[in-house]
């Protein structure tokens, strides 16, 4: 579905990336891991057209991500940022609205459908309590799930989340991650960025590890999120144990 050809990527006078290549099948759940500054945001935003590339081809599809309206982006990909603090105090239902609006005209209304569309989600994280309250009067983790019930709502084939489970606890850690499952399961691609190597090997079929903007390692999570690769991500040492069912958890190696 996705296609990414030594793409190099950044900021107008100064790239933070380069050689960077990997496709995304249709269903496939990929983790990209990285220290900070690596560069995981920028090539995100890049992916999905927020930033101009520096080099390099995305195609959707076989088609040149590029050459896409704004508008049909926006059908195709959803985008979930970091988590962040809002300024205005709109209902977390009509926040969640907002991602039906590249199914609507310029001056539509959303309808019944958009509605029911938005209470789906909602329940599906288990926020539907929150659905009146006002965003800025809920918590950081909560808004974060709010964040990703609105990109739920446009209903996209390729889902890109920045960091999803920040600023959550442990539960709605587990329910964001078995809702990336369940997503992929129906078919939609799911690229998203993490700083936690064991949510690679609970959610994803494959990892992208970045280090200074380029491919350290991508492959299964088992290949490539070892000891040594860790270590080189972020100066550390890690330990990688296995689990009963075949499972595997990483441990610092404190001295």
């Amino acid at each position: 579905m996705l296609a990414v050809e030594s793409l190099a990527f950044g900021y107008p006078h100064h790239t933070v990336g380069r050689d960077v290549s990997f496709a995304l099948d249709a269903g496939e759940v990929m983790c990209v891991l990285g220290p900070n500054g690596s560069g995981k945001t920028t090539l995100l935003r890049t992916l999905l057209g927020l930033l101009p590339l520096h080099g390099g081809k995305i195609l959707f599809n076989g088609k040149d991500f590029a050459s896409f309206p704004r508008r049909e982006i926006a059908r195709l990909a959803g985008y979930i940022p970091q988590a962040h603090q809002p300024y205005f105090a709109y209902s977390v239902r009509d926040m969640v609205l907002m991602g039906r609006s590249a199914h609507l005209g310029t001056f539509s209304m959303p309808g019944a459908h958009d509605l029911e569309v938005a209470a789906r989600v909602l329940e599906s994280l288990g926020i539907s309590q929150l659905a009146d309250r006002p965003v800025t009067e809920i918590s950081a983790g909560e808004r974060q799930l709010a964040l990703v019930a609105r990109a739920l709502a446009q209903e996209p084939r390729l889902l890109v989340m920045d960091e999803p489970t920040a600023s959550l606890d442990f539960g709605n850690q587990v329910r964001v991650l078995e809702r990336i499952a369940a997503l992929a399961a129906g078919g939609i691609s799911i690229l998203f960025s993490t700083h936690d190597p064991d949510h690679a090997f609970l959610a994803a079929q494959r990892a992208l590890l970045l280090a200074e903007g380029r491919v350290l390692a991508l492959g299964a999570p088992r290949e490539v999120i070892r000891a040594d690769t860790l270590q080189r991500l972020y100066r550390v040492a890690v330990q990688v144990v296995p689990l009963e069912g075949g499972g595997h958890t990483c441990l610092p190696a404190l001295k």
